[in-house]
């Protein structure tokens, strides 16, 4: 089903054509959309980035939210967010299943947008 990989290639390699495929796919669609070269795409997007890290403010102000969450939520966004950890690896980490995992993140995000900050 998917050409250029050998049978049996490690989900790495299946991973990596696949974001490649991706990346070419939305690459040539934007390019057409647009009228512009991919190339003259990828040198947009470099510059729309960020150069700066977040601010003091917003690390505090994540860190009151977190602190407000019950210990599971607090944990659950941790390592899915600060950590990058795949839904998966929380699972494992947290002794849970993914689909677990899926509705604790639910919950968490649910409790953290209702955290109010009295400045």
């Amino acid at each position: 089903a998917i050409p250029r990989l050998r049978q049996g290639a490690p989900a790495s390699a299946i991973r990596g054509y696949l974001f490649a495929t991706a990346r070419s796919v939305l690459g040539g669609f934007w390019s057409t959309r647009l009228g512009l070269s991919e190339s003259e795409l990828h040198e947009d997007l470099l510059m729309a980035m960020p150069t700066g890290g977040y601010s003091q403010e917003s690390a505090d102000r994540a860190a009151l939210i977190l602190a407000a969450l019950s210990d599971n939520y607090r944990r659950v966004l941790e390592l899915r967010f600060l950590h990058g950890y795949s839904l998966k690896e929380v699972a494992a980490e947290m002794r849970s299943t993914v689909g677990a995992v899926k509705v604790m993140q639910l919950r968490a995000l649910r409790a953290a947008a209702k955290v109010r900050l009295d400045a």
